[in-house]
Formats: structure tokens, C-alpha cells, sequence
């Protein structure tokens, strides 16, 4: 672990939800949920509106209605997601280029090794104008800690949220750690923290205590001696700029059990098709083919084929998952399908395509019948283009969006990002003047290129709230620290 504070975390705050709530003035303030909308789906971003009521990140969205019936229900529109990302990640490899992404709104940055910090009071600026120009850029808030290790990073700045940073010096990590949970330190989930509990371990300073022989005891030889090395505040995992790709992959939850075999085959099929296209846009081939089945009764079934050598041919791909799914029964019904592609590489196997050029004609027939059987079972296309919380413009009325659609109906708030909260107005869903459109940008660019975030005034600047151990915000003052 280093001797000054010069690893960085950052973690965007709520970031779909901020997303959501900074180009639709009506939702500002107001609890927002984004994820799938169906019986089955997730939540995938909750407000901290929407937190106040327990709603939290993976919960079943059928939960989070019950918690939180009048919050707003939004499909992510994750180009946007990912183009604002792309921003953020920018503005951290222009600090340094050892940047290591976690998410789409999370990375750790090696600050020293971009020259931009050496000590705490550079680090310390380093993170406050980081998030100024995080502000300017994007219109959205991030958290940033800084520590001597990516572990105690992380921690601090979950401890920033929201809108925060924190600053864990050098020296204070172990009376910082002691009295924590368990589940502070990585790696500790429920299992093991149920595990740890019964053994009457329930803090950080409770697994120093107990030693490190009896974390082995308990946890086994690689997880003890990691766990006891974390809660002495150790840590030396360097920030790695490239994370080597393991996978490719793609899966679907659907919101009925499939039941129908044929129907199933043709799913994985389709499956097969779109991990081959996530497979060659990012420039790979892979030799072994993994087929994902989820049952009825939750029970979670894997399958593997392992080629000649790495391929990227469609037909090849849906060919060995069809296989794969021969040997699974899904009698009972099926809830979840997915197909993935590993042991990757840069090239292919030329004698594959080969192998795969007298069956394409065969493995490509079924897909099309696929394409043909969804559009018999699924809603027309008027009912199912108008996503809530997408884009839409109108001849008339403008730039706005999906609010909610169904019986033949799509209603639509006329707003954006710079605007007052628009008026609401309904459509048939067939409506020739009411298109899809892309999204408006968040911050706007004045005449001298400088950025204006629409809504927001000038960020104050306070002292690190008083529930923080007063280390953490560093000598000679509090941590710097913004509320909207």
C-alpha cells in the first residue's frame, strides 16, 4: 500500500437514474427506477428518491413497484449511457493512463503514475477538480475517495455518496476499518458473512482478533489469508489499464417459461446469431461455445463445446449450441437462455468456415422462422416501439418522452433537458407525426464552447458531513464535498 492517498475511485452517482433525471426536467427530484419493465425484470439504477422507500440495484422490479408505486418506470437507453461514459472515461485517462473501468460508472485511477498527484493535498485536488469537470461535461455528479490502495479507494467513496469525496490518510486505515461490517471488505458476501456471524465475527476489528489460522479454519487456506490481509487495511493490487476479455456473451429472461422445444431451439439460435455479432465487433474468436439453460425451478444448467480452433463463423457457433442444448431437458419450461463464446483470440481457424460452409444453408433456414414466429407472438410493431422513458419527437409539439403506452395508445411529455416540465399529450401509437428520436445532449455548449448545465446553479463547496470520521477528510480541513 502506498504512503500518500493516490489511488482514485470513481462512482457516478445513480448513474442511469441522474441520466433519466437530468434530461427530463419533470423527474427531477422524484423517485426514478430504471430496468426491465416486465414481470421478470430487474432494477437496474434506483434514485436515491427511490432509495428512501428500499428500493436498491438487482432487486425484482415486481418489488420495487410494491415499495415504491408512484416512482417513474424507465427502459434504459444504454447508447446513451455508454456515450456519457465515454466522456467521463476520457476526462480520467487525461489524468493519468493507468485507468482501470469496472462499469460504465466506476473506475479506479492511478493518480501518481499520471504526475498529477504525489502527496494528499495534490490528490485532494487532483479528485475536486475532477468532479468539477465531471459537472461541466456531462451535467451529472460523481464520488470520488482516494487512498493508498484500491480497497480503501472503493470504500471511501462509498462512504463520498452522494456527490462527495473522501480522503482516507495514510496511517488511519486500521482505526478507520475496525469497527465496519464485514461485508465492507471485497469478497464478503452474504454466505460468508452469514458464515463469519455464527462464528461471532461481525466486524473488521472481530476478524483481526480472531487471527488469521482461524480465518483458514474457517473460510479455507486462499479466502482466510486474503480476508485477514484485507481487514489489516493490505492491499497492493496494482490499477491495470487493460483487463483481458474472458467472454463473450449474450442471454435473454423471458417474462413465460418456454415450454415449446422447437420454440426454445430457435431462441438459442437467435442467441447464438447476436453473440457472434457482439463477438466480431470487438474483433475475437473463440474456441469454446457455452450454452446457459435456467429452468422452471430456477436450477441453472451449463453446457461447453470446445472446437478445433477459435472461430467467429455464425454458422459454426449456432451449429455447437444446438448441440449443446440436445443434452439438456427443459421439460417443465425454461426462463432463461444463453450462449457464450471463451477461450478467445484474434483470429480464426480457416478450416472452420470449412466445416461450416455446407450446414449454413441448413442453420440459417430456422432463424428466419424465428424472426416470422416472434412477430406472430409479440405485439405489433406500433405497440412495441414507444419504450417509457425513450425519445420521441413530434411535428408539432417537439422533442419528448414515452411516458407510458398500451391499448393502442402512447402518451408522451413534451420536454428537454434546458426546459420547465413539460405538458403531457396522447397519441394514437400509429400517429404519422410521432417518430422515435435520438437524445437531446445533456449540457449545453454556449457560444465561447464553454459548457451550461441546464437546471443547475453554481456548486457550493462544504465540510465532510459530521457522521464521517473526522481522518478521513484529511488534515487542515474537511473533505471537499458538493450538494445540488
Amino acid at each position: 500500500m502506498r504512503t500518500a492517498p493516490t489511488i482514485l475511485h470513481l462512482d457516478m452517482d445513480a448513474f442511469f437514474a441522474s441520466v433519466e433525471q437530468a434530461s427530463k426536467p419533470s423527474l427531477r427530484g422524484k423517485a426514478v427506477v430504471v430496468g426491465g419493465l416486465g414481470p421478470r425484470g430487474v432494477v437496474a439504477t434506483a434514485s436515491y428518491e427511490a432509495r428512501v422507500f428500499g428500493v436498491h440495484s438487482a432487486m425484482p422490479m415486481g418489488q420495487a413497484r410494491r415499495l415504491a408505486p408512484n416512482a417513474a418506470y424507465l427502459v434504459p437507453r444504454f447508447p446513451l449511457y455508454k456515450s456519457i461514459s465515454e466522456r467521463v472515461m476520457e476526462l480520467l485517462r487525461a489524468l493519468s493512463p493507468l485507468v482501470e473501468p469496472l462499469s460504465l460508472d466506476e473506475a479506479f485511477v492511478d493518480l501518481e503514475a499520471g504526475g498529477v498527484a504525489w502527496d494528499e493535498p495534490s490528490a485532494r485536488l487532483a479528485g475536486i477538480k475532477l468532479r468539477a469537470d465531471i459537472r461541466a461535461v456531462t451535467g451529472l455528479t460523481g464520488s470520488v475517495g482516494l487512498a493508498g490502495s484500491k480497497m480503501l479507494a472503493k470504500i471511501a467513496s462509498e462512504a463520498a455518496k452522494p456527490d462527495g469525496l473522501v480522503v482516507i490518510e495514510p496511517g488511519t486505515e486500521r482505526a478507520m476499518l475496525g469497527p465496519m461490517s464485514v461485508r465492507t471488505l471485497p469478497g464478503v458476501g452474504p454466505a460468508t458473512g452469514d458464515h463469519l456471524r455464527r462464528a461471532g465475527i461481525t466486524t473488521v476489528e472481530e476478524i483481526v482478533e480472531a487471527g488469521e489460522d482461524e480465518l483458514v479454519r474457517l473460510l479455507g487456506k486462499a479466502h482466510g489469508h486474503g480476508l485477514y490481509a484485507m481487514a489489516l487495511a493490505r492491499d497492493d493490487r496494482p490499477v491495470v489499464a487493460e483487463r483481458e476479455t474472458k467472454s463473450v456473451s449474450v442471454e435473454d429472461t423471458y417474462d413465460v417459461d418456454i415450454h415449446d422445444r422447437t420454440r426454445v431451439g430457435l431462441e438459442v439460435l437467435r442467441l447464438a446469431e447476436r453473440c457472434v455479432r457482439r463477438l466480431r465487433g470487438a474483433g475475437l474468436s473463440g474456441r469454446t461455445i457455452v450454452l446457459k439453460v435456467r429452468r422452471y425451478d430456477f436450477s441453472t444448467l451449463t453446457r461447453s463445446e470446445t472446437l478445433r480452433g477459435p472461430t467467429d463463423d455464425p454458422a459454426v457457433i449456432r451449429e455447437a449450441a444446438a448441440r449443446l442444448l440436445d443434452s439438456v431437458d427443459t421439460t417443465g419450461g425454461v426462463r432463461l437462455l444463453g450462449v457464450g463464446v471463451s477461450g478467445l483470440a484474434d483470429y480464426t481457424q480457416e478450416d472452420l468456415f470449412a466445416q461450416a460452409a455446407g450446414e449454413r444453408a441448413v442453420a440459417e433456414g430456422p432463424v428466419e422462422e424465428h424472426a416470422a414466429a416472434a412477430a406472430e407472438e409479440q405485439p405489433s410493431l406500433a405497440e412495441r416501439r414507444w419504450p417509457a422513458g425513450h425519445d420521441v419527437r413530434h411535428t408539432e409539439f417537439g422533442h419528448g418522452w414515452v411516458q407510458g403506452s398500451g391499448l393502442g395508445r402512447v402518451t408522451v411529455r413534451f420536454e428537454t433537458p434546458d426546459s420547465e416540465p413539460g405538458r403531457v399529450r396522447t397519441f394514437r401509437v400509429d400517429d404519422p407525426d410521432l417518430e422515435a428520436a435520438d437524445p437531446l445532449p445533456l449540457v449545453l455548449r454556449g457560444p465561447d464552447g464553454g459548457g451550461r448545465v441546464p437546471g443547475a446553479g453554481p456548486q457550493a463547496v462544504s465540510s465532510v458531513p459530521a457522521s464521517l470520521p473526522k481522518s478521513w477528510s484529511g488534515s487542515g480541513g474537511g473533505a471537499a464535498t458538493s450538494r445540488p
